[in-house]
């Protein structure tokens, strides 16, 4: 097996090999929020992700496969200044059949939520859609075609 299909990085000889490469996958990710309320309610009633549990007030978790998308309050980077309206610090890719992208726009335009960019076939092989949360963040729904 070469390692291109390991993912491993090729090492020169006598190069030790560096801890991160036991990195497999990403556990959780983490949205921080300006209105927890606001993005409460999008996730769990628009795009009707189950609970997973509640932490504190601060910090909420969404089981979504194996990873957990987590909403939290900043703490640590307190410091740090909110994104501007209207640019994207984060964008998440939820994956569905090809079917399910335009039952998501439907349901996303019922709830009243804007589309950046409509169901669209892309010429890489998916079919899109891209839309904000309330805090801005780009988020799509996407299937491979």
């Amino acid at each position: 097996m070469n390692d291109e299909m390991t993912n491993e990085p090729t090492l020169e000889p006598n190069q030790p090999r560096s801890p991160f490469s036991a990195i497999r996958a990403i556990d959780y990710t983490v949205i921080f929020v300006r209105d927890m309320a606001a993005m409460r309610r999008f996730y769990e009633d628009v795009l009707a992700l189950s609970l997973l549990r509640e932490l504190s007030p601060s910090w909420i978790e969404y089981g979504l496969g194996s990873n957990t998308l987590a909403l939290a309050r900043p703490s640590r980077t307190a410091a740090d200044a909110p994104t501007p309206p209207g640019s994207a610090s984060l964008q998440l890719a939820f994956k569905v059949s090809a079917t399910e992208v335009d039952a998501c726009a439907d349901e996303l335009v019922r709830r009243g939520v804007a589309l950046l960019s409509p169901p669209t076939n892309q010429s890489f092989g998916h079919r899109t859609l891209f839309f904000r949360d309330p805090d801005g963040n780009l988020l799509e729904i996407y299937a491979e075609i």
